[in-house]
């Protein structure tokens, strides 16, 4: 019916009204919190990003003690990034067992059973070059034996306690062989959260300082995705879901909320959106300014990621807004 009779303002005109109809759900069990551990760090040190006012680089202790603060405000979990001490061209701190990841997977699940611990998959933290792989003769990350440091890197997460895998290295063929490999070590109850469209992305600078991951030449538009390009990276979500990924997960987020839909409605797997270290400086450098209300914000920034599809949320943010969750 046309106006005066339709009059959508009706549903508008109260507090108790607009909370009777909204539509989207926005609760700290769907976030998860980025955490840098560093094996340079004695107990009770901590460094802070320059680039990403409100974060720090971790010792083991400390992220032991900031999931510890993720699990009392009722943050699903937590997904830990390692700076090893030593690095080498071909990543291999990634998978060794006495591994800052994997002490801090260990510590974190013995302090607390219940938390999920998510372990990112990649070597770019890991080697001396700063690229994702292992490279060839002329630079080019090799795809096939990058493959394989890969696998046994998950197993080794795996059997530290991570609850869940998560490749974010985008090379081909990885999910399978991460299955593959984690079943054939019994351990088919850990799942796989594939970084499966991800993008070569101007919003990952801050990130890069955080975890020491700048390449040392080069870019990674040999495997990441074209920002432009949107039907293959449902291609990549496609293969990833036959593979044998369990989640889904779109990186960046804010400028992917197309991507984000796409992928929920053709996929039917749980979908996370990566709230990248890029899309956090801004909020908060911006809020600093005086240019933004940080709370307001970030709450729409977040609750536009689920209204656009996703079922999960990594961001920075996933500590301040579980507090102002609960205080609404």
């Amino acid at each position: 019916m046309a106006y005066p009779a339709t009059r959508l303002r009706r549903l508008r005109t109260s507090a108790a009204m607009r909370e009777l109809v909204h539509e989207t759900d926005l609760d700290p069990g769907r976030l998860l919190l980025p955490l840098f551990v560093s094996e340079t760090l004695g107990d009770g040190e901590s460094e802070p990003v320059a680039a990403m006012p409100g974060v720090e680089r971790l010792s083991i202790a400390g992220a032991v003690a900031a999931a510890r603060a993720a699990a009392d405000a009722g943050v699903a979990g937590v997904l830990l990034f390692g700076l090893p001490a030593e690095k080498d061209a071909r990543g291999s701190a990634a998978w060794d067992p006495e591994g800052v990841v994997q002490l801090a997977i260990g510590a974190i699940k013995s302090a607390l059973p219940r938390l999920l611990v998510v372990s990112d998959v990649c070597l770019c933290e890991y080697t001396d070059h700063g690229h994702c792989g292992v490279l060839d003769e002329h630079g080019s990350v090799v795809n096939d034996e990058t493959v394989e440091l890969l696998a046994a890197t998950a197993v080794s997460h795996a059997q530290a306690g991570a609850d869940i895998v998560a490749p974010s290295d985008m090379m081909d063929g990885r999910v399978g062989a991460i299955r593959q490999a984690l079943d054939d070590e019994a351990l088919n109850t850990t799942a796989i959260l594939a970084y499966s469209a991800k993008f070569a992305s101007a919003f990952y600078g801050p990130f890069r300082e955080a975890a020491g991951s700048t390449p040392a030449f080069g870019d990674r538009r040999g495997y990441q995705l074209e920002p432009g390009n949107g039907r293959e990276a449902l291609r990549e979500a496609v293969l990833d879901a036959e593979e044998g990924a369990d989640m889904l997960m779109v990186k960046p987020a804010l400028a992917y909320g197309d991507l984000i839909r796409a992928v929920a409605e053709r996929c039917e797997l749980p979908v996370a959106a990566y709230n990248v270290s890029g899309e956090y400086a801004m909020v908060r450098y911006a809020a600093q300014a005086g240019a933004l209300d940080e709370r307001a914000t970030v709450l729409e920034i977040l609750t536009s990621l689920r209204r656009a599809g996703a079922d999960t949320i990594i961001t920075y943010h996933a500590m301040d807004a579980a507090t102002w969750l609960r205080e609404a």
